[in-house]
């Protein structure tokens, strides 16, 4: 599975990335997420390369926990996360690159499904770029 949506939000890209990377704020506009856990600090501490963050989300009605680690942290341009331990591999990029409007986000989510979600393959990709788009209005909505 390899899923992109954009948005173009009327907010400046520092303060756009500024909310969207910081962790404490992952339940409040990404879809699914119910919990999310800075778990591990960056080697210089606080949130960067090589932190970890636990998150809980709900998907196709099952609990999903899983541990992010950043493995690019460029702000205000991109976050990078590989998942660490959970169902799947999986792999997260977060954009957000200066356009006449304010801010083109963009979030592509990369990853192998295994078990159920295999078996749920044929809908997870439209699912998934569903609620990328809804976690990208709800991310315009929050900052705007």
């Amino acid at each position: 599975m390899d899923v992109e949506a954009s948005r173009v939000i009327a907010v400046a890209p520092e303060r756009v990335a500024a909310y969207a990377m910081d962790w404490r704020n992952d339940a409040r506009w990404t879809q699914g997420i119910r919990n999310a856990e800075l778990t591990t600090e960056a080697p210089g501490g606080g949130f960067g390369v090589g932190a970890e963050v636990t998150r809980t989300a709900y998907f196709l009605g099952r609990r999903i926990d899983y541990v992010l680690r950043v493995v690019t942290h460029e702000p205000p341009s991109m976050l990078e996360m590989t998942s660490v331990a959970g169902p799947f591999p999986m792999h997260v990029t977060y954009t957000f690159a200066a356009h006449p409007q304010g801010t083109l986000a963009t979030i592509r989510v990369r990853g192998d499904a295994s078990g159920f979600y295999r078996v749920a393959g044929p809908v997870m990709a439209p699912l998934v770029r569903r609620n990328l788009r809804k976690d990208l209005r709800d991310l315009a909505g929050q900052i705007g």
